[in-house]
């Protein structure tokens, strides 16, 4: 039998993650089978359980089910600990179940490799203080960050995860606030990481937020310019992208860290991008 590999969610059928893995274990000469599990929303624990009872593997795991997986993991990697939430689980000796968040590695990824943004010394503003913000904090501040501002429609949420991740990288200053506290500001690069593109709304910032060469990414991914990307080009970012790189450098974090192999991800995006046109 093939080695057994999944993607856990609910809904799930729209993943890309099944065709994507397949292309990578393709590329790299993997013999591995990796399927879409629906689980149940009120029972993850029973589905992953049962899924590596019968000899999974590693799985990825997406909405809702990022906090599930938090706490059916045994161990947990000190990135996914501070991230609050597991996104990639594996199998390791004595059948313990190690808890990964390859999440916001694959945005900076995205960042610098595909989209030849250098981040170093950069003002950035995270959008939103959710479980996908808290994802990609401590990445953007390792990458070298000048300035991290989370702002959010309740400031109280950005503050506390200020509190969390204040410290990791002393030199950047790590700030929080409302959509009122943004006035006046202008970022290099504008991360939209609340859910208001998945309803095709748009998160009330404020006009001149860009600066001369910008870049507004927004974490969904879409076949179309999300709501955020039309507004983000109509006032002046240079730049705009959606999540789909973000995912398929996730995936090959995840990927790494099962197989001990990196794949190329050029070639798989090269490959699912025309289906978004």
């Amino acid at each position: 039998m093939l080695d057994q590999y999944a993607v856990f969610g609910n809904p799930i059928a729209h993943s890309k993650s099944p065709q994507i893995h397949t292309w990578f274990a393709q590329q790299t000469n993997q013999q591995l089978e990796y399927s879409a599990i629906l689980a149940p929303e009120d029972d993850f624990e029973a589905s992953a359980k049962s899924f590596f009872a019968s000899g999974g593997l590693g799985a990825n795991v997406t909405v809702p089910f990022k906090l599930d997986a938090l706490v059916f993991a045994d161990t947990l990697s000190p990135r996914a600990r501070r991230a609050g939430a597991v996104n990639t689980l594996q199998k390791g000796k004595n059948n313990q179940i190690y808890g990964d968040n390859t999440d916001g590695v694959g945005l900076v990824r995205d960042l610098t490799n595909n989209l030849g943004f250098s981040l170093a010394d950069k003002k950035v503003l995270l959008v939103g203080a959710g479980g996908a913000a808290r994802g990609v904090i401590e990445p953007l501040l390792n990458a070298g960050v000048a300035q991290l501002k989370i702002a959010n429609r309740t400031p109280e949420k950005a503050q506390q995860l200020v509190k969390i991740f204040h410290g990791l990288q002393p030199e950047t200053q790590l700030t929080s606030g409302n959509w009122a506290s943004l006035e006046a500001n202008q970022f290099d690069l504008i991360i939209n990481a609340t859910s208001s593109s998945l309803a095709g709304d748009l998160p009330p910032l404020p006009d001149h937020l860009f600066t001369q060469q910008s870049l507004a990414y927004d974490l969904m991914y879409s076949q179309q310019a999300t709501p955020f990307m039309l507004w983000a080009k109509q006032q002046g970012a240079t730049q705009v992208a959606d999540g789909l790189g973000m995912l398929v450098e996730q995936a090959a974090e995840a990927f790494f860290l099962w197989r001990q192999v990196r794949p190329k991800t050029k070639l798989v995006l090269e490959r699912l991008r025309p289906k978004q046109d």
